[in-house]
């Protein structure tokens, strides 16, 4: 049973026992709710948790322990000669997984039966023919031992998924009778419920931080991989990137620093667009602007924060390189030579980070308080003096907070880059010249039909990491910076 038809069944499970037992607790007492501990309804939902909670914690430790059981299980069938030089067992588990997942989409897609799939001698070249045809990416030739782990593992898999489905409709099943059984009139439903809806924002104030993890750890993992195929010091010390898909990375030069010269480059011009024009903004319609104009203009500005980033890519690849291509290039002052380039990303990039920096600015300059204002005006000075002597300053390690989240969307902005930037990785000066970053190589690294089990895929997650690592440290810096400037107006 798919995991989705799981958590249906559950969920009417819960609902059956929310019904039965708010009707159990109402006949418990003889049909008059005043004879009860609790709201009939607090009843039904400690029968309704009971059956849920459970049986879903088993369910998601059950599907995050059972890849961890397979892949060493498989990982036993696979001997050491079958590892390639440049290769470890862990990429070749990848390649057993992915060969795994494209069995089951071809029979899904009817290109092979259950049968021919699970059959062990069965012709290579006609299985690598019919995952082809139901869309699987295959780059190599699959091996015996491939095909055999990748059999191996959809069995296991599916013996453990209807273990899994079984065990947890148990659970399930047993927990709406527990609450059942423990329903009469006498019985603390309330506080149950209560304490156990505690536990459950508990669990979702917790996820966020396990998520955080989870991503540290897939990138850590991912990167020490990385870093078992290709030295890390030509990763960081190299000043060219030139991937070579030809081999396992024997050939390929991953050099990261042009990759994180054209990330600042573009995020810097970027800021230099958005900064003064955002604070400005934010600036006029806090002390400035009338309440009509403040009502029209900032929404219209905070309009620019919902457009796809897409939709910005189009606007820089469609008008504004071909403007500056008219200014600036061979019929102007003969400096761009096409429309994809530095300035074009940043420009745009910029124009997408005003709301950012302007919304957020007004709302921080409006946090500050009227009596600094009165007292500044008081002492005799005017209102441009108020606002670069008092209000700004006040107001700064907001401001600071508003310009770094800009900073932070401009690093890992993507699509403006490919569109607008291009995809060539150099260390130039020049902001005419066209540039990529870090988010669109990881992009193209891991998309087409490049070999997962490679350096040249695997450098995805070192380059993730990289700008992790550099993007923590900005943020640890300002929140420095932040504080220390915070004291002054406390």
């Amino acid at each position: 049973m798919p995991v989705f038809w799981l958590i249906v069944t559950v969920l009417v499970l819960a609902a059956v026992g929310f019904i039965l037992g708010r009707a159990r607790a109402l006949n418990s007492a003889g049909g008059d709710r005043r004879d009860l501990h609790s709201l009939p309804t607090y009843y039904g939902s400690n029968v309704a948790l009971k059956a849920v909670v459970p049986a879903m914690l088993l369910m998601v430790v059950w599907l995050l322990a059972q890849p961890f059981y397979i892949n060493n299980v498989i990982s036993g069938m696979i001997p050491d000669s079958e590892i390639a030089d440049g290769s470890s067992r862990g990429l070749v588990l990848a390649e057993v997984r992915r060969t795994a997942d494209g069995l089951d989409n071809a029979v899904a897609a009817g290109v092979m039966t259950e049968e021919f799939a699970s059959n062990a001698r069965i012709d290579l070249a006609d299985v690598t023919t019919r995952l082809k045809d139901a869309g699987q990416v295959v780059t190599n030739q699959i091996t015996q031992t491939v095909l055999r782990a990748a059999q191996e593992y959809r069995s296991i898999s599916s013996t453990a998924n209807l273990l899994m489905t079984a065990l947890v409709i148990f659970v399930a099943a047993a927990g709406a009778l527990w609450g059942l059984k423990e329903t009469n009139a006498d019985f603390r439903a309330r506080n149950v419920v209560e304490k156990g809806v505690m536990a459950l924002l508990i669990a979702a104030a917790s996820i966020a931080v396990l998520t955080t993890v989870g991503i540290v750890l897939s990138l850590i993992f991912n990167t020490i991989e990385f870093f078992r195929l290709y030295p890390a010091g030509e990763f960081f010390t190299l000043l060219e990137w030139a991937p070579s898909f030809s081999g396992r990375g024997g050939s390929s030069s991953l050099g990261v620093i042009p990759l994180l010269w054209g990330t600042f480059y573009i995020s810097i011009v970027a800021l230099i667009v958005a900064v003064p024009v955002g604070l400005f903004a934010a600036v006029y319609l806090s002390e400035y602007a009338s309440k009509p104009v403040r009502a029209f203009a900032k929404p219209m500005l905070e309009v620019l924060a919902g457009i796809p980033t897409i939709v910005y890519g189009l606007f820089a690849l469609l008008t504004v390189g071909p403007m500056l291509l008219t200014v600036f290039g061979p019929d102007g002052a003969d400096w761009m030579a096409g429309q994809r380039a530095v300035i074009t990303a940043g420009i745009t990039m910029g124009i997408m980070l005003i709301p950012f920096v302007s919304s957020l600015s007004d709302d921080i300059i409006n946090a500050v308080p009227q009596a600094m204002r009165d007292g500044s005006y008081g002492l005799g000075a005017t209102k441009s003096e108020t606002i670069k002597q008092v209000i700004l300053p006040a107001a700064l390690p907001g401001i600071v907070g508003a310009i770094l989240l800009a900073a932070s969307r401009a690093i890992g902005e993507t699509m403006i880059v490919v569109l607008g930037a291009g995809a060539a990785a150099r260390l130039s000066l020049n902001p005419f010249e066209a540039m990529t970053t870090v988010t669109a190589k990881i992009v193209s690294q891991l998309t087409g039909d490049s070999d997962f089990a490679s350096p040249e895929a695997l450098v995805a997650f070192a380059l993730g990491m990289t700008l992790f690592i550099m993007t923590l440290g900005l943020n640890v810096f300002a929140l420095y910076i932040v504080r220390k400037y915070r004291e002054q107006y406390d």
